[in-house]
């Protein structure tokens, strides 16, 4: 039988050896301790004799029922160091992670590396020697990976994360402080304004961006790449090449040649995988799979009488093709079987047509200088308007935020619209009549950022101006007063975030320029 004296000597000597082997820091919790004790003591010396007797044999005795209820208030009551200390080491060994269980069975073929044949006809290419007869399947892959980078041109430094590319962008910056001193300075202090002032632009001449294959004779287009931080180039030596642009060595990718084939025009698809290419004088076009190495011909289209395919364009959306026909016909072919659509007739000769931005209107301007505007789907003409001023119409282009319809002449004048003008009116007025060219304007780009309009003429030199948006005014340090450096422009582009512009000329050079308020390629 227990009694109340025992239970009180139980729990003394407990509460000595407790107070020896604890330390002068957890005075404070032994003390709460003790009134815990006492507290619960108190309750069992009025429980009756017969529930002391089972809770003894249930819970192992009265001390040990105390220490369970001194714990139990302690985990409710106190944040002590001891008692987090406790709960974590607990909660630790709860949440520990099982034994990681083993499979029921492993199929020793899925462990084995699959090989793959390479001397077949359509991996013979990605051999780098004899010995390569066998790849793995992760080779393989590797290698195809590195057959793409090496198509598109790497990944784009602009988009590139790793500290080699930062550190190379730092030292090209760098090199321009130092060569330009206190003008680049200021130039770079400009560059940091979200609208590219007008007067004077920042630029810098770059080594050619053809530079490790020039071409012999003109070049005829050069464009950059919309993903890839590439350009291209293509024109009367029948090839079409592919270079990084980096603005110091311009790494060439790859050239195909196309026999007897002298390109009037080269253009990349909406997706940037493909070239499509037409000749000088030929019925038939070529495109250029990026991806799978293949050059296809596409010969007379069906419904299609025409004697040379020159002239086109490739819908933003990358679903059109357009081919400018003769006696004023505009033909509409899918980018993805080759097939006609349908057509459309001028009054005129059609020179030049363009997409606009969301490709369900085509502009297309005359040799009588008329523009007529088409809806895509319905392929109806909405609206007709005359060019004013002009006799010849020679080229023409839209801003790509939809703003500005620009109209260049045989006379050298370039009338700049307001777009909804030219939806509407019959006689719109320009926005701006640009008086800077003499000669045929043969060819107009806005840059993306619709800061700029590029403006040039083939049939002199040097004939090239930068416009700038909306003050309609020209540049006055672009091109270098006398030093002739651009030799009859045929073509022009801006990459894609405008920081670079590329002039082809008929020296068969791609002149490439780094446009300094712009940061990115």
């Amino acid at each position: 039988m227990l009694s109340v004296e025992n239970t009180n000597e139980s729990k003394n000597a407990s509460y000595k050896k407790r107070q020896r082997d604890k330390s002068p820091e957890q005075d404070q919790n032994l003390r709460e301790e003790e009134e815990l004790r006492a507290k619960h003591l108190k309750a069992l010396a009025d429980k009756p004799e017969t529930e002391m007797i089972l809770e003894e044999f249930i819970f192992g005795g009265e001390d040990e029922l105390v220490e369970r209820l001194i714990g139990h208030s302690k985990a409710r009551h106190t944040v002590s160091g001891d008692l987090l200390e406790s709960d974590s080491e607990e909660e630790t060994s709860k949440n520990a992670a099982p034994l990681a269980r083993k499979p029921a069975w492993v199929d020793e073929e899925d462990e084995d590396e699959e090989n793959v044949e390479m001397t077949h006809r359509y991996r013979k290419d990605m051999m780098k020697s004899k010995s390569e007869k066998i790849l793995t399947k992760e080779k393989l892959q590797t290698r195809l990976q590195e057959q793409f980078q090496k198509a598109m041109g790497g990944v784009p430094s602009w988009a590139c994360q790793d500290r080699k590319k930062r550190q190379s962008k730092e030292d090209e910056d760098s090199e321009e402080e130092n060569e330009d001193n206190l003008l680049s300075k200021t130039g770079n202090l400009l560059a940091q304004s979200s609208y590219l002032p007008k007067g004077i632009i920042q630029i810098r001449q770059c080594l050619n961006a053809n530079n490790e294959r020039m071409s012999p004779v003109p070049l005829t287009t050069v464009q950059f790449h919309p993903l890839a931080q590439v350009v291209m180039t293509a024109g009367f030596d029948r090839s079409v090449s592919l270079f990084q642009v980096d603005g110091k060595r311009n790494q060439k990718i790859q050239s195909i040649h196309l026999e007897k084939f002298p390109i009037y025009k080269a253009q990349f698809s909406a997706d940037g995988e493909q070239v499509i290419a037409t000749g000088l004088r030929s019925k038939m076009f070529y495109i250029y799979d990026m991806m799978g190495g293949n050059i296809i011909p596409v010969p007379r289209i069906r419904g299609l009488e025409e004697k040379a395919i020159q002239q086109f364009e490739v819908s933003p959306d990358g679903s059109i093709l357009l081919l400018n026909g003769s006696a004023g016909y505009l033909h509409l072919l899918s980018m993805k079987t080759k097939e006609l659509i349908g057509s459309m007739k001028m009054n005129g000769k059609s020179v030049k047509a363009v997409f606009s931005s969301d490709s369900s209107k085509l502009f297309s301007n005359s040799d009588d200088g008329f523009v007529y505007v088409w809806d895509v789907k319905s392929r109806r003409c909405l609206n007709k308007f005359t060019d004013d001023g002009s006799i010849c119409g020679t080229s023409i282009a839209l801003s790509r935020d939809g703003r500005y319809v620009s109209c260049g002449s045989n006379s050298g004048v370039v009338n700049v619209y307001n777009h909804e003008d030219c939806l509407q009116q019959t006689n719109p007025k320009p926005l701006k009549a640009l008086m800077n060219l003499v000669t045929t304007a043969s060819s107009l780009i806005f840059n993306p950022q619709t800061e700029l309009l590029a403006v040039a003429s083939n049939k002199t030199d040097d004939a090239v101006k930068l416009v700038h948006i909306p003050s309609f005014s020209v540049f006055s340090n672009f091109p270098v007063q006398h030093k002739k450096s651009i030799h009859l422009p045929r073509a022009m582009d801006f990459s894609p975030r405008s920081g670079y512009f590329s002039i082809a000329n008929n020296k068969g050079e791609a002149l490439l320029y780094r446009l300094k308020h712009y940061s990115d390629f």
